[in-house]
C-alpha cells in the first residue's frame, strides 16, 4: 500500500493529475483510510504508468479509455488497439506537417531581418498584414495555434 505522495514519486505523475484521473474514470478509486486517506496498490502504480506513457505518447484521454478497455479484454482481438494506435499516428504527423510549414514561414520572416528599428521590422510588418498569413485555400489562420 502506498500514498498518493508515494504514487505521485514513483510514476512520475504529479497528485492532482492523479486525482484528475480518478475524477474522469481514467483510474479507480482507491481504498481509504479510517482517516480517510488514499491508499494505492501496484495494480493502481501499473495503470498509471500505462496512462503516463499514452499521454507521453500523445495519446487522448478518450483513446485512453478505450485502450484501458481493451487491455481488460485480454481475448478480444488487438485491431482496435492497431486503429486507435494508427489514429494517433496520424495526428502525429498531421502536427508534424504543420509544426514544418510553421517552421518554414518563422525562417523566412527571421530571415528577412535587416537588424533595423521597430519600424522597419519584417517580423512585426509580416504578423500585422493578415494577408501574408493565409492558409492554402484562403482562409486566415493562426499557425501556432494550428501547430500545436
Amino acid at each position: 500500500m502506498m500514498t498518493i505522495g508515494k504514487l505521485s514519486i514513483t510514476a512520475g505523475v504529479k497528485v492532482p493529475t492523479i486525482r484528475y484521473y480518478e475524477e474522469i474514470g481514467l483510474m479507480p478509486e482507491p481504498e481509504r483510510t479510517e482517516g480517510n486517506q488514499r491508499r494505492y496498490i501496484r495494480a493502481h502504480l501499473e495503470r498509471l504508468n500505462f496512462i503516463r506513457h499514452a499521454r507521453d505518447l500523445g495519446f487522448s484521454v478518450e483513446a485512453i479509455r478505450d485502450l484501458l478497455s481493451l487491455q481488460a479484454t485480454p481475448d478480444a482481438p488487438c485491431h482496435d488497439a492497431d486503429r486507435i494506435a494508427a489514429d494517433n499516428l496520424a495526428d502525429v504527423r498531421a502536427k508534424i506537417a504543420r509544426l514544418k510549414k510553421l517552421e518554414a514561414e518563422l525562417e523566412h520572416i527571421v530571415s528577412e531581418c535587416a537588424g533595423g528599428r521597430a519600424g522597419e521590422c519584417n517580423v512585426l510588418s509580416t504578423l500585422a498584414d493578415h494577408a501574408l498569413c493565409m492558409t492554402d485555400h484562403g482562409h486566415a489562420h493562426n499557425s501556432l495555434h494550428d501547430a500545436s
